[in-house]
């Protein structure tokens, strides 16, 4: 029996994409890898035996352990219950695509989208494994795979490379790997790595793997990963995230999928990006920008007004000049007590201060410890948190996002300022199910008056092109869009 494959007209995504004048850049496609593949790859990397452990982390295998549990143990281990299923099914051509490279090439052309970077399946979650043998070889398997498959079609698609970042040293080797012996030139790190609390390792491993904290590369790091920020300079490679909080306390529904997805990319992204900034990574590293995938950019732009906010009134002067118990007229506070308080406070005035915050004979610890949290990340003034925040941070933001008029709402967001949010379609995924309806989606939001024609090229296109061309100014060069690299380069004086 043959099928008759029909390929659609020009989309309606096309015909805008003819009208907008500039490039559309997709930050976030994903793919899925062909497995019997991937594990000839792995095993000619890291052997018969790993190849044959990691077909346990497999989708459908371990990773949905809920399933094969009974309703006992899933709310005695509280496992959090997992989306049922990822990919688009209903359109056969839809699932083809995101696993076929070469239907992925000629599709974005029909779609309306002119370049893509692209986020295949197993290498979001490889840098996640916890056994180090496996993780390594895992990562450095996929990094090959993805460099081979879609090598004849760079004129459209990067793949990422998949960086393991439990230490600064596997991080590094990873790195150098993927960009000078494949020539990759994106990368995804992990958001985060689970580390035991060393206080109840004591307790055994069980306790240890759910005992945990949230290790985030930047403030209070097990490791100093400047090494590995400064190879991403030295090799001009952007950092991206699309990390998952799913598990984490408040993600943690036996029940509901829906409880545990919504805002879990938000969640673990946002976690990062106040590590990064708080640490100061942003202010030893001026010239590295870092991107936060398939969470929106509503989040971004609350974060960005709330530290300043934070600045405002929790700064270390104004802490000491407002916040200070040692200020506190003592007696003053006494004849009020005295005055107003009547027999609530009759034969305890000596106590008054026990119930705002402070013992009326201690007002203050003699020292309070660093005040100054703003110290490590370089901030003297709120327009430090604007630099900081501004010329780093980037949003990956879906196609249908509405909310992303909030990253653009300048009059509201302090500086009057954009929070710099791009398209990252999540295109692959349950919620795109057509990958042509991307470009369309969009450019709805300005037909609906959400953003204006002016944000929508920000978001569509000089966003992603200020992005990737921040440390290598030849990042499209080759490619589809290398003239239109160019011609906003060279708009931009660089």
């Amino acid at each position: 029996m043959t099928i008759a494959l029909e390929r659609p007209q020009k989309s309606r995504s096309a015909q805008i994409r003819e009208k907008l004048g500039y490039p559309v850049i997709d930050t976030d496609v994903h793919t899925q890898e062909f497995e019997p593949a991937v594990l000839d790859y792995l095993e000619q990397v890291g052997g018969s035996a790993i190849a044959e452990r990691f077909k346990e982390h497999l989708p459908g295998a371990s990773r949905f352990k809920w399933y094969k549990q009974s309703w006992e143990e899933r709310f005695a281990y509280r496992t959090n219950r997992p989306n049922w299923w990822g990919r688009p099914t209903k359109d056969t051509l839809n699932l083809a695509t995101i696993s076929l490279p070469k239907l992925l090439h000629e599709r974005l052309q029909e779609s309306g989208t002119d370049f893509a970077v692209v986020y295949p399946n197993l290498a979001t979650m490889a840098p996640n494994i916890g056994n180090e043998e496996m993780r390594r070889a895992v990562c450095r398997a996929i990094n090959i795979y993805h460099a081979d498959i879609f090598r004849p079609y760079a004129d459209r698609i990067t793949p990422i490379a998949a960086i393991p970042m439990h230490t600064p040293q596997e991080a590094i080797e990873e790195l150098e790997y993927a960009v000078n012996v494949l020539g990759l030139k994106t990368i995804q790190i992990p958001g985060y790595v689970r580390r035991p609390i060393p206080a109840f390792e004591k307790y055994g491993p069980e306790v240890a793997n759910e005992v945990v904290w949230i290790d985030n590369f930047g403030l209070d790091s097990e490791y100093d990963y400047d090494p590995f920020w400064a190879k991403c300079v030295e090799l001009k490679v952007i950092p991206t995230t699309h990390a998952s909080s799913q598990g984490w306390t408040t993600q943690r529904s036996v029940t509901n999928a829906q409880y545990n997805h919504i805002n879990h990319f938000a969640i673990a992204a946002e976690a990062l990006c106040k590590s990064l900034f708080f640490g100061g990574v942003t202010r030893r590293f001026p010239s590295l920008k870092f991107a936060f995938m398939e969470g929106g950019s509503a989040w971004g732009a609350s974060l960005y007004a709330d530290i300043i906010w934070h600045w405002e009134t929790r700064n270390k002067q104004h802490l000491l000049s407002g916040n200070d118990p040692r200020l506190v007229d003592k007696e003053a506070l006494t004849e009020y007590y005295a005055r107003y308080g009547g027999e609530l406070v009759h034969g305890r005035l000596d106590q008054i201060g026990d119930g705002l915050g402070f013992h009326h004979h201690l007002l203050a610890p003699e020292d309070p410890g660093e005040l100054d949290e703003f110290a490590l990340a370089g901030i003297e003034k709120p327009e430090d948190v604007r630099d900081r925040f501004l010329n780093h941070f980037y949003f990956g933001t879906e196609s249908d996002d509405t909310r992303v008029s909030q990253a653009f709402n300048r009059a509201a967001l302090p500086f009057g300022n954009r929070v710099k949010a791009f398209l990252g379609s999540d295109a692959g995924h349950w919620d795109v199910p057509d990958i042509t309806a991307v470009v369309a989606n969009a450019y709805a939001m300005v037909e609906q008056e959400i953003i204006t024609a002016e944000d929508l090229r920000y978001f569509l296109s000089i966003h992603p092109l200020e992005l990737y061309t921040s440390l290598n100014r030849d990042f499209f060069k080759g490619t589809a869009v290398e003239k239109d690299a160019e011609k906003y380069l060279t708009s931009a004086g660089r």
